[in-house]
């Protein structure tokens, strides 16, 4: 007797069904897995949160916290490593300490963020600025390192400097809202993740080649909305061939965005070179449920008058943006939005 005697038949059409069943499992196991990691999350962060009373709490108590002086976060860190295990460290319980004292409603504490998450968004004392990074990560589903890189590079003071009060605060409140062109460049793109020294000589090329060797970093810089199409799209208008070096799509906006690298200041010609590229996107490139395109130069460091003449009666959805290689000041930006507030309160 040989196996074909024992074995059923397996048709073409069972292999589908069985594949389709083990898709369906693997499906579910997943999804509960993801549900009971989003409760873990969601009970550690409650059960952080009312540790932090209990500590406020007991500090109020004058009385009780006189007679453990300076040394109670400290000697509760201990106390509870040696009952409870690891995730009681000095800095944990300072955090858990802070999400109370900035959060005393438990209610107004998202459930859609992780310990991980929190642990960074408690490091910002500023209300508006931990509001801000609180919308994006939501909306976003940032991960805790994009979190901290966007922290890093001061995403929100650098889009907070260009507002006046109003635009701050809703910016504070809704997160970044893109409904018009402007809304989707930023006046300095940070391009730190490159690692290139700031004294270093490179060429537009090599900046290029950076940016597209790291692609998913630049596109998180640029900002929600952008889809990479291509670099050095070619263009021939008549006889002549041109290159785009950077062409992304704009998902939000519904429309094309040209880049052009520049390695040092931007100059009028630049300008009026993208202004052809424009041109010729909206009438050979775009679809007609296409918006009109969007162009930005982006060069080492820009003269604003320059840019104000070169621009003068020209197409508004030119932009022209710099770059810079290291991460900016954030005190010196924390201080420059807060005078914007100042100002007008």
């Amino acid at each position: 007797m040989n196996s074909s005697d024992i074995l059923p038949h397996i048709s073409s059409n069972d292999d589908s069904a069985f594949e389709s069943l083990v898709e369906r499992i693997v499906s579910l196991v997943s999804e509960a897995k993801g549900k009971i990691m989003q409760q873990i999350d969601d009970t550690l962060v409650t059960t952080n949160w009312h540790i932090g009373e209990y500590i406020v709490e007991f500090e109020q108590n004058g009385q009780a916290r006189a007679s453990y002086g300076e040394g109670l976060m400290r000697n509760l860190s201990k106390r509870l490593t040696l009952r409870l295990g690891k995730g009681y460290s000095l800095s944990n319980l300072h955090n858990m300490r802070r999400l109370y004292l900035f959060y005393p409603k438990f209610q107004t504490v998202s459930g859609k963020l992780s310990w991980s998450h929190w642990c960074e968004l408690l490091e910002l004392d500023d209300n508006l600025e931990r509001q801000f990074y609180e919308n994006e990560c939501i909306s976003q589903r940032w991960g805790v390192r994009t979190l901290r890189r966007q922290i890093d590079s001061g995403l929100f003071l650098r889009l907070a400097q260009s507002q006046d009060k109003k635009g701050i605060l809703e910016l504070a409140a809704k997160g970044h809202v893109i409904r018009h062109p402007q809304d989707a460049v930023k006046d300095t793109f940070v391009l730190e993740f490159l690692g290139i020294p700031e004294e270093r000589q490179y060429s537009e090329s090599s900046l290029e080649k950076a940016l597209i060797d790291n692609m998913q970093k630049f596109l998180l810089e640029l900002g929600k909305g952008f889809a990479f199409i291509g670099e050095q799209y070619p263009i021939q208008i008549g006889n002549r061939h041109y290159h785009v070096d950077l062409v992304f799509y704009h998902a939000i906006l519904k429309c094309y965005v040209l880049i052009d690298l520049k390695r040092s200041g931007v100059k009028h010609y630049d300008i009026g070179q993208m202004n052809m590229y424009l041109g010729y996107f909206a009438n050979e490139v775009s679809q007609p449920d296409d918006n009109k395109p969007i162009g930005i130069v982006l060069g080492h460091s820009k003269n604003e008058l320059v840019v104000e003449y070169a621009t003068y009666g020209m197409d508004s959805n030119i932009f022209v943006s710099k770059y810079q290689l290291y991460l900016p000041n954030r005190d010196e930006l924390r201080r420059l939005v807060q005078g914007i507030i100042e100002r007008e309160e």
